[in-house]
């Protein structure tokens, strides 16, 4: 059973993170920035898509369909993303066993590796805000 219920739930979720990451480290962007990236997260299960912009300043992120050219486009579940971002699953391990698959230039993918890391942090306070964990609960 996947772990959120539906698109706007997955949307939700990562919205608050992304923003709070913005909020608790302003910097924590500077490496899609630097490389004007354009990445597109698709997921299934639920389907959704996120596209982070890098070329414009701040990044810009769009939930859903962006008509943007991405530069890496990154498909995997949004379990597989979960995985990662509790610190469960590792980018390398996703990427190996093709739970994480990459079109692009995927030595780019770093800079979305220091985003990520930025947000493992956060992750689980977001579950706990959203109503999506116990208080106190190891998720």
């Amino acid at each position: 059973m996947a772990f959120f219920r539906d698109t706007d739930q997955f949307y939700l979720c990562t919205q608050a993170l992304l923003s709070r990451i913005q909020k608790e480290d302003p910097g924590a962007a500077d490496a899609i920035l630097a490389s004007h990236l354009i990445i597109r997260l698709q997921s299934t299960d639920p389907e959704a898509e996120i596209t982070i912009n890098g070329r414009k300043r701040p990044v810009q992120v769009t939930y859903g369909p962006a008509g943007l050219r991405p530069t890496l486009n990154i498909e995997l579940t949004a379990d597989t993303l979960h995985g990662i971002m509790l610190g469960q699953l590792s980018l390398k391990k996703a990427l190996a066993d093709g739970r994480l698959k990459v079109r692009g230039p995927v030595w780019k993918t770093q800079a979305l590796a220091d985003l990520l890391t930025q947000g493992r942090d956060i992750y689980p306070r977001i579950l706990q805000e959203q109503g999506l964990a116990p208080a106190g609960a190891a998720i």
